[in-house]
């Protein structure tokens, strides 16, 4: 066993002992419970021999990181489905996606046949600025010959502090190579993906998550539409998958214009109880409204629709949500990494809890159900069991699993399997047919 691993492995004892030994001073932050001290510092002591058997016994060296990894994601796991342990590489690129912004050079790009490949520049960045084109090849960086760089390489590569500079040689067809010199910027991650108005009256607008800059992009995506005549609006969060709490209760009080419960929150600390109440100053309600969801909508997403619904404000079109009605705060570890833990249930305006059971802890079944051919049916065969409220109009909802739409439309793509495989395919045939 290599010198290496035995003091990875001594310091991961020392670890334990300093643990162990810290318990019956800090065990107070633990629980007030004496039995539930009990447990943990027995637990401790247990997987202290674990680990002490394992790199005694283990007939090869063992990766301490990714044991220890496991260990984390499994404790997580038995919280509840959304409790999750995320390592330090994950987390960055988390924190880049919900504060809307990264440092760089602003493109979507993909690997082909070994080289860096445009598939768009985003908009005003500075790869638009030089003029980057869907199909051009970065063939060098920075002098460097850049066939067969991954796409981990690539982020690493042209990602960089604003104000620095990368020097980018490019192949187009029809031309001569020609280098670039791009000087990185801060680059929007934009959440609304579509602004656009479909008819003369119909305005519709995408968001696929909910970040920190996403209120201020509706904000703007409406004033857009507004300019363009709109009289009537489409919030389509189909496969939206939720974001921050503070950011749908703002798009939510959008569609409010008067002084309404948005959504609220209940916890085991006081501090962790909040209700939102909407402004009606900043509210609107001379259009009619409908939100498109499906059974991709989750948690942000069903906190806009379960207002809207509760309050009368528009229609739900669509699938059942989600159905994920629970609270979660991020806390950073001293790795790099964090945890985010469930601190608190959400409730509509009505009363609702829009959290599906989970309380049989398999993890894998709770999400296999989203996929269930039948599940708008058999969600409607236990409509009767479900707990019922009230909008503020007198319609009854129901509670105890995502936001039943008022006008269900199963959502599908029915391509045919050859298309789907031509669209999926890796080397991306329809990009390289179009460029």
């Amino acid at each position: 066993m290599n010198k290496s691993y035995k003091s990875q492995v001594k310091f991961s004892f020392l670890t334990m002992v300093i643990i162990i030994l810290t318990i019956p001073t800090v065990h107070i932050l633990y629980s007030e419970s004496k039995d539930t001290y009990r447990i943990i510092e027995n637990k401790f002591r247990v997987f202290n021999q674990i680990i002490q058997y394992v790199n005694e016994y283990y007939y090869e060296d063992v990766d301490m990181d990714k044991i220890w990894n496991g260990a984390f994601h499994g404790f997580m796991e038995k919280l509840d489905p959304h409790s999750v342990y995320i390592p330090p590489k994950k987390q960055e690129e988390i924190d880049e996606i919900f504060r809307g912004k990264f440092q760089g050079i602003g493109i979507e790009f993909d690997v082909l046949e070994g080289y860096i490949t445009v598939i768009a520049p985003v908009a005003d960045s500075p790869s638009e600025r030089v003029g980057l084109q869907p199909g051009d090849r970065i063939i060098e960086i920075d002098g460097e010959d850049a066939y067969g760089i991954t796409k981990d390489e690539v982020i690493k590569t042209l990602r960089g502090p604003k104000g620095t500079s990368v020097d980018l040689k490019i192949a187009r067809i029809g031309s001569e190579p020609f280098e670039v010199i791009i000087i990185r910027d801060v680059i929007p991650i934009y959440s609304v993906r579509a602004a656009l108005m479909l008819d003369d009256q119909t305005g519709y607008i995408w968001l696929t998550r909910f970040t920190a800059t996403s209120s201020e992009e509706i904000r703007n995506a409406m004033k857009k539409l507004d300019d363009n005549g709109m009289k009537r609006m489409i919030l389509d969060l189909r496969n939206n998958s939720g974001g921050f709490l503070e950011q749908a209760a703002e798009i939510a009080n959008m569609f409010i214009a008067t002084r309404d419960t948005l959504v609220y929150t209940i916890g085991k600390h006081n501090n962790t109880n909040e209700v939102f109440l909407s402004k009606p100053s900043k509210g609107r309600e001379d259009f009619p409204l409908i939100i498109l969801l499906n059974r991709g909508s989750a948690s942000a997403s069903e906190i806009v629709a379960g207002a809207v619904q509760d309050l009368d404000r528009g229609l739900i079109v669509g699938e059942t949500s989600f159905g994920k009605g629970l609270v979660q705060r991020q806390f950073g570890l001293r790795d790099g990494s964090a945890i985010r833990v469930t601190i608190a249930r959400y409730f509509t305006p009505s009363g609702r809890l829009i959290q599906r059971p989970f309380e049989d802890g398999n993890t894998r079944q709770y999400y296999a159900e989203l996929y269930k051919q039948n599940r708008e049916a058999i969600i409607d065969s236990l409509k009767e069991l479900r707990p019922k409220f009230k909008t503020r109009n007198g319609r009854t909802v129901y509670g105890g699993g995502g936001i039943t739409p008022d006008e269900f439309i199963p959502w599908e793509l029915t391509l045919q399997k050859s298309t789907q495989k031509l669209i999926g395919h890796p080397k991306r045939p329809l990009f390289n047919w179009g460029t």
